[in-house]
């Protein structure tokens, strides 16, 4: 007998809720989101299409589903049902429909496959409108309908077990030991009093363990105190992306709390843009007051380092072009003192086309390159960031996120492109003046 396999299905979900509860448990988490400025926000889009544009997963699709704005229909659908002044009369009247399953699981594949909470959308909206806070902000409740990408979601229970997806905290001191024999360079770890905590993405734990070596490197000739530490090292936050507020708040805490428990002034993060958004950005929230630490990326800290001259660099001299990480530069503002660094490096900066606060994304952000599911639409993202750096003729490809590294990588790979992305930090400490 022939037989027909299936499609797969467009979407993942978890855990075993009925269809009406996940339903019931995205709508309670929408309204709990919708303070005032959600509520202007939700109130104040006119449809003008400027949102399309910007957006690189539109460029690359021309899919009108990828219109930034249409990804928050039910977002917006779920404000003017539940929390609008007219809500009572727009339920009675049956005005605007509560949301289906299948509706919710379509949006899966809008919110989580074509969307990296980039922000290019919400700078050119003329109505100033954060679509990609909307978006993190949507993200919580589909975690809470247990309607995330699977991988995501792994990702997710791994982190709330070991505290990284990476790998478990008691094994920290292995690895860093083996980087440390690896490269040859001192890496502290649990130390009881430090000035400096240091913390690491994922990938510097495992594939791309030259970055953790190269900033204890650059830590080590400075002189400063410094450690990393079982207590809090992973500054990714898995639950940042995937909606899940009460796994971000638990990794948040784990850096600052650990921080202050050494004695630590300073947490740096490594080269990773959404371990920027949720630890310098949002981690005052779970305070309720100003953190006392500071928080700052391996960025400014080169940066620093350099204009404040406590390392001297070997001048390289060749072009480079330099792709902005959107949540370091765009949601950052780092958009100078990555410049910086690349001045003082000797190279002489050809922009892309589209740089700064107006560069495009990776394509790999918000948890996109980690979801397999998306990698069709990601590689054709991939071809606008191709194409600039093509056009510019630099020698030298040159970004301050390991994500977008990773994602690019991955881009050029699967494209036969033969230009390497490289990290600045690494630039840095390959090129340190005696």
């Amino acid at each position: 007998m022939n037989t027909v396999a299936k499609a797969p299905a467009a979407f993942d979900k978890q855990g075993e809720q009925t269809e009406e509860a996940r339903v019931d448990a995205a709508m309670r988490s929408f309204v709990r989101e919708f303070g005032v400025t959600a509520a202007v926000h939700m109130e104040s889009c006119v449809r003008c299409g400027m949102c399309a544009e910007a957006c690189h997963f539109h460029a690359a699709s021309g899919e009108a589903k990828h219109t930034p704005i249409y990804k928050l229909e039910l977002f917006r659908r779920a404000y003017f049902r539940e929390a609008s002044p007219f809500a009572p009369v727009i339920r009675a009247l049956g005005l605007v429909k509560k949301p289906s399953i299948a509706e919710l699981q379509q949006w899966q594949e809008l919110i989580y496959d074509s969307c990296s909470m980039c922000g290019r959308c919400t700078m050119v909206c003329p109505m100033g409108i954060d679509i990609a806070e909307l978006v993190k902000e949507a993200r919580h409740g589909m975690f809470k309908a247990g309607l995330i990408p699977e991988r995501l979601a792994l990702m997710d229970r791994t982190a709330r077990q070991w505290g990284s997806p990476a790998t478990p905290a008691e094994d920290l001191p292995d690895i860093l030991a083996e980087v440390s024999e690896e490269h040859g360079v001192s890496i502290p770890c649990d130390l009881e009093q430090a000035d400096i905590l240091v913390t690491a993405a994922p990938a510097e734990l495992g594939d791309h363990t030259k970055a953790l070596a190269d900033a204890a490197k650059i830590l080590n000739r400075i002189g400063v105190k410094w450690t990393m530490h079982q207590g809090g090292f992973d500054a990714s936050n898995i639950g940042f992306n995937n909606g899940d507020l009460e796994l971000q708040e638990r990794l948040t805490r784990a850096l600052i709390d650990t921080a202050m428990k050494i004695g630590a002034h300073t947490i740096l993060l490594p080269e990773c843009g959404h371990a920027y958004g949720a630890a310098r950005w949002e981690a005052a929230k779970w305070y309720g007051h100003a953190l006392p630490v500071r928080i700052i990326h391996m960025t400014e800290f080169l940066d620093e380092l350099i204009t404040g001259q406590k390392i001297r660099l070997k001048p390289i001299g060749q072009t480079a072009t330099f792709h902005d990480p959107c949540q370091i530069v765009r949601r950052g503002g780092l958009e100078a003192a990555a410049r910086r660094v690349l001045a003082a490096l000797g190279f002489e900066l050809i922009e892309l086309q589209d740089h700064g606060i107006a560069g495009y994304c990776c394509g790999g952000g918000g948890g996109v390159v980690s979801n397999v599911r998306a990698a069709p639409l990601r590689h054709k993202v991939f071809e606008i960031k191709k194409n600039q750096v093509e056009a510019t003729g630099a020698k030298r490809f040159v970004t301050s996120c390991g994500q977008c590294r990773i994602t690019m990588e991955m881009g050029a790979k699967h494209a036969h492109w033969d230009r390497k992305t490289e990290s600045l930090l690494e630039l840095v400490a390959d090129n340190l003046a005696d």
